[in-house]
């Protein structure tokens, strides 16, 4: 009984330590790189790209639009009538 508890002992404290280590190493990072990439920044900063305007769609309605839709149409009338 006593080995057991002293291996879940062993084994908590090994992890809290593991778990300290990498939130240091990550803190520890961060400061790292927001200290070198803030001074970048300045220096060369991304290029602002103007948005360009949209271009107008204009619809286009036209015999084929016409033909479509009533193709369109006669499929679901048969299918309808297929399945009822």
């Amino acid at each position: 009984m006593e080995d057991s508890t002293s291996v879940f002992y062993e084994a908590a404290t090994l992890m809290l330590v593991g778990m300290a280590f990498v939130y240091a190493f990550l803190s520890l990072l961060i400061v790292v790189i927001k200290t070198i990439i803030a001074p970048l920044g300045v220096r060369f900063p991304d290029p602002v790209v103007a948005p360009k305007a949209p271009q107008p769609v204009a619809p286009t309605h036209n015999q084929n639009d016409q033909s479509i839709v009533a193709a369109i149409s006669a499929a679901v009338t048969q299918y309808r009538n297929k399945n009822n």
